[in-house]
């Protein structure tokens, strides 16, 4: 008899776990016990906390800016907890939410190193301008990288369901069956979703990934 890998396993567990949390953090905070919500919501987190750093480091490839953006994804994610459906997994739920904060923090970064720049052009920059032209820090070696930026735009212009699937399998690094239990919906939809998202990715950037 087959058994079912141990990873597969985790990853029901954890999503049942985070699921069934969600709905009880709901219920409280509609009944009004917002003490015991806070307190239950601090186990949300720790079910989640692991993962969301990883596919936000993933995305930002930067340690800081990865532990930011986590943080904001679970103040919003308490701030609309009264609007989780149930019925509905959790984690695709949380990734979007997670996803979108690692979005914001990559554009407030790119704003900020403009704002750097156009600082040194004027003459202001002083050695603070200096520092983050000459550091090799890994931020600039993501700003560096050929097509990131793009790559980010394309990713977020892709349909949700698409973009789901592309972030859970190249990020967070998920077999379709994993994804597949997360999402609420079979393998071979994942997949389908995957095919399609990485064909539009590759036509918005010309060429391969």
């Amino acid at each position: 008899m087959s058994r079912t890998p141990p990873t597969i396993e985790r990853t029901v567990a954890a999503g049942t776990e985070a699921s069934a949390i969600a709905a009880e953090v709901k219920r409280l905070l509609e009944s009004g016990d917002r003490d015991t919500a806070a307190e239950l919501f601090g186990d949300l987190v720790s079910v989640w906390q692991r993962r969301a750093v990883r596919l936000a480091y993933h995305y930002l490839a930067n340690a800081a800016d990865a532990d930011d953006a986590v943080q904001d994804a679970f103040v919003k994610l308490y701030g609309n907890m009264t609007s989780y459906r149930a019925d509905l997994p959790f984690d695709a739920w949380f990734t979007r939410i997670l996803v979108n904060a690692c979005l914001d923090r990559a554009k407030a970064r790119t704003r900020a190193r403009r704002w750097l720049v156009a600082a040194g052009e004027d003459g202001h920059g002083g050695a603070l301008d200096h520092a983050v032209a000459e550091g090799p820090s890994p931020e600039r070696q993501l700003l560096a990288a050929a097509k990131w930026q793009q790559l980010s735009a394309a990713v977020r212009a892709l349909p949700t369901r698409q973009r789901d699937v592309f972030l859970l399998t190249h990020l967070d690094e998920q077999a379709p069956h994993d994804i597949a239990m997360s999402l609420g919906m079979s393998p071979a939809t994942v997949r389908v979703h995957l095919f399609r998202a990485l064909r539009k990715l590759r036509t918005a950037l010309g060429g391969p990934l």
